[in-house]
């Protein structure tokens, strides 16, 4: 992986001219870099779920108190991410990405020999800051190395993360829960390899930072009337609350419901959820090449509507036929989030990293209340309810109508975005 910023990028490509202008080549080496930092990243944080019984035990906590601990993480991990991607839109911090890994090292270190409650949750706040770092800045790495192809960009990036959190907990279990909590300490390994690989890209960051602040004076102004906004940002965050909220109700409930209603076996049901992560992560490969190509409004406006067949159809079909819904709600609804991200990216130019740190932070924040939301109503309604319910929320997408043609800078006569 070559990523000296003062000898060329061998792997790049070209990005398909667009217009008349000229476009910098694609660096996917830089964008393989970030996109291997967050597969690290998002592994490392499966570790605090993976030993939820091991912490209940060693602290006789109640399950309040295990809920203040992700409480804690997805505060840190969520809220801060706009704000700093609100100083990094104004202030560009290059080695900010290595010194927040270097939170997430710490709070892996101290997690290992937590010896009390307290201090489990200042742990656990440690590596929510490193995560509030890493997303906002690790994407606007991914559009500046885009070359133009801001939606292959995303995705590659995003497929990082989706990996770490299909492999994290059971690497976790292998390593944690048959060795002891002091274990969580061999995780620093990742952190410090994710440090090092960061510190390659935050050198080319730095030294291609006269073309972020150029392109960054050049789009100051945004290109939308601030009611305009407003009122797309509103939009695309009920969409994606429609997105997070049934793909929590698979991600947390599907093994469940799958026990509950055809009788599977554990393994069977945890299986057969691993087929559908699949089915995740092939989709949000798919999502965002698909928009540089189609348009992103319009992979927008199918993958969250029109998967509202098939999610209406689910609770009410056979084990074969609910294995094979599932694959295709995975693949139409992943690919809309690099749609999204890109989307908003391209209406505020001027404002990536805010943009960045608030669509990643809302989506982390919505996983946990959506899981959260729907055991309630699984406790009191029966695990098919929650399915029957969260079928309807895919209608939303059809407000994906009211949202404005946003297209890629430099572009003239374009596809609708």
């Amino acid at each position: 992986m070559d990523l000296n910023p003062s000898q060329p990028i061998h792997d790049a490509v070209p990005a398909a001219p667009v217009g008349t202008g000229h476009r910098e080549p694609t660096r996917f080496s830089v964008i393989g870099a970030v996109s291997f930092v967050h597969m690290l990243n998002d592994m490392m944080q499966s570790v605090i779920v993976a030993i939820y019984p091991m912490l209940k035990g060693d602290f006789h906590l109640s399950f309040i108190q295990i809920g203040a601990i992700t409480l804690t993480f997805q505060l840190t991990a969520s809220l801060l991410q706009p704000m700093v991607g609100i100083v990094t839109d104004r202030h560009p911090l290059p080695f900010s990405l290595p010194i927040g890994m270097f939170f997430t090292l710490s709070g892996l270190l101290l997690l290992s020999v937590a010896p009390t409650y307290p201090i489990v949750l200042l742990s656990v706040a440690l590596i929510g800051c490193g995560s509030s770092v890493f997303h906002p800045e690790s994407s606007r790495v991914a559009r500046m190395a885009s070359g133009g192809r801001y939606g292959l960009a995303q995705s590659l990036f995003q497929i990082g993360g989706n990996t770490g959190q299909a492999i994290g907990p059971a690497l976790a279990a292998t390593i944690v829960l048959t060795f002891g909590r002091s274990h969580v300490a061999w995780f620093g390994v990742f952190a410090l390899v994710a440090m090092i690989v960061l510190s390659f890209v935050s050198r080319w960051y730095k030294a291609h930072i006269n073309e972020r602040v150029g392109h960054h004076q050049a789009s100051d102004k945004p290109a939308f009337p601030k009611p305009v906004v407003r009122r797309t940002v509103g939009i695309l965050f009920v969409l994606m609350f429609s997105k997070f909220f049934y793909l929590a109700s698979i991600s947390s409930y599907y093994t469940f419901f799958l026990i509950h209603r055809f009788g599977t076996s554990d393994k069977t049901a945890d299986h057969l959820l691993s087929v559908f992560l699949l089915a995740v992560a092939v989709g949000t490969m798919i999502g965002g090449p698909l928009g540089d190509r189609i348009g992103r409004r319009r992979v927008i406006w199918f993958s969250i509507l029109g998967c509202a067949p098939f999610t209406l159809a689910l609770p009410y079909v056979g084990l074969g036929w609910t294995v094979a819904l599932s694959v295709v709600i995975g693949l139409i609804l992943a690919s809309a989030f690099p749609a999204i991200i890109v989307y908003a990216q391209d209406m505020l130019t001027h404002r990536i990293g805010m943009v960045s740190g608030l669509f990643y932070g809302f989506s982390f924040g919505l996983g946990g209340i959506g899981a959260a939301v729907l055991g309630v109503l699984a406790d009191h309604f029966g695990i098919v309810f929650v399915y029957q319910v969260c079928a309807f929320l895919p209608l939303l997408g059809l407000l994906a109508v009211f949202l404005p043609d946003v297209r890629p800078p430099g572009r003239g006569v374009a596809h609708a975005a």
